[in-house]
């Protein structure tokens, strides 16, 4: 504690302190330059859990030991989320339950959300920042999973660190989901009666179909996992609030990237009535999306420690790239 207490030091002058709760509770004045405290604030975060705020007009640094990870969370809902995932899975097969190719398709959504996910994770390792592993999400959807997600805490370093993290895991989910398509075409499918469901093609899917020389009108649902794969791709890429696009975005462009996300909601939703207005087609996706986006629009992003120097050339770069990359895997209209 005094070790802390002498770091501290360097940045605040104390006049009191208390601890409550396991929390530290020190009541300071800043005497460094403000960029310094970020910095240091930014260091600490890495070992507790750190909020600074005013308390009925006290500056108040309260700090917070770190609870080691419940690993075995993650455990249970990627047990459970391999097991909904095949559950549904083994329905695409006709009119039988197929449990080993349920488990196929099981595996290999897996492996493109998982793709995804570990993408994140080990940027934000790169850069020693707080995150956790993947919390698979066990959902009766027509895919058996809402996705995963991973939880950063404490400070984004800079705009660096929040561009590769922001960037890594849709690149790395892309990557993923081609392989699985392709894998995924080289097997043998035939459906006894009606196909379970009708998907449109974005193009980056289209693609890959014409350089395997694909000709049937069905797919394995293996290949079925890779085009999800896609499709959470653009949906996480859309440029709004604390998505992956969001953060790209608030990387590239600072915090006019707001106005950007406040705008594209209003898009989607526009869009998705154009289709169920003008075009007739039973296909709503796109308004519930935007309505969701359109909460995440107002969530303020989190400033990065150092939000003032910019990208390098090739982030700028990539960040341009990956954009593009998420219009290929755009599908107008998703379901039929």
């Amino acid at each position: 504690m005094k070790d802390l207490e002498e770091e501290i030091s360097k940045y605040f002058k104390i006049y009191n302190f208390e601890i409550k709760d396991g929390i530290y509770r020190f009541y300071v004045i800043p005497i460094a330059e403000a960029r310094q405290i970020r910095s240091f604030l930014a260091m600490l975060s890495q070992s507790y859990d750190v909020s600074l705020k005013y308390i009925y007009g006290e500056m108040v640094l309260e700090l917070r030991k770190i609870k080691k990870e419940r690993v075995w969370i993650n455990l249970v809902l990627l047990l459970a989320t391999i097991l909904t995932t095949t559950l549904v899975g083994s329905t695409f097969y006709g009119e039988k339950i197929d449990i080993i190719g349920g488990l196929m398709f099981s595996m290999a959504i897996m492996f493109v959300l998982g793709s995804h996910e570990m993408g994140h994770y080990f940027a934000a390792k790169k850069w020693k920042m707080r995150t956790t592993l993947p919390y698979f999400i066990p959902f009766p959807t027509i895919v058996g999973t809402l996705g995963a997600i991973i939880r950063h805490r404490g400070a984004i370093p800079n705009r660096r660190a929040l561009f590769d993290v922001g960037v890594s895991g849709p690149l790395a989910g892309v990557v993923a989901s081609i392989l699985v398509v392709c894998i995924g075409l080289t097997l043998p499918f035939e459906v006894k009666g009606k196909p379970t469901i009708y998907i449109g093609a974005p193009p980056i899917f289209a693609a890959v179909v014409y350089a395997m020389n694909y000709t049937s009108n069905m797919i394995h649902p293996v290949a079925f996992a890779g085009w999800v794969g896609f499709f959470v791709t653009f949906l996480n890429m859309i440029p709004v609030g604390q998505l992956d696009g969001g953060h790209v975005l608030r990387a590239m462009l600072g915090k006019r990237a707001e106005r950007v996300s406040k705008i594209v909601p209003l898009i989607l939703i526009l869009y998705g009535l154009y289709l169920s207005e003008v075009q007739k087609l039973p296909n709503n996706i796109w308004i519930f999306w935007g309505i969701i986006t359109l909460f995440f629009s107002y969530q303020r992003h989190p400033d990065p420690v150092d939000d003032e120097t910019p990208l390098d050339l090739r982030r700028y770069v990539v960040g341009i790239l990956s954009m593009i990359v998420a219009i290929l895997c755009f599908t107008p209209v998703p379901f039929y």
